[in-house]
């Protein structure tokens, strides 16, 4: 993700998470996106407790997913 972009809304997120983590974004929100039928709190909850996760940065992969009408 090239930090030239401008980012909004929760993907404004993302090139922090990447960095963080060492994971790529899409790696967080294929794990988001199998986890659709949970409800939003209890997937940010899980990411949380089982990968470390801030709350800001699960909420808005989280709500970056649930936005997103095509398959992870």
């Amino acid at each position: 993700m090239s930090t030239d972009e401008k980012l909004k809304g929760p993907a404004s997120y993302f090139p922090s998470i990447e960095k963080k983590f060492g994971h790529p974004i899409g790696y967080w929100l294929e794990l988001a996106g199998k986890l659709r039928d949970m409800k939003h709190m209890e997937t940010v909850a899980w990411l949380k407790s089982e990968h470390g996760l801030g709350h800001g940065h699960a909420n808005a992969i989280v709500a970056h997913v649930l936005t997103t009408k095509e398959k992870l």
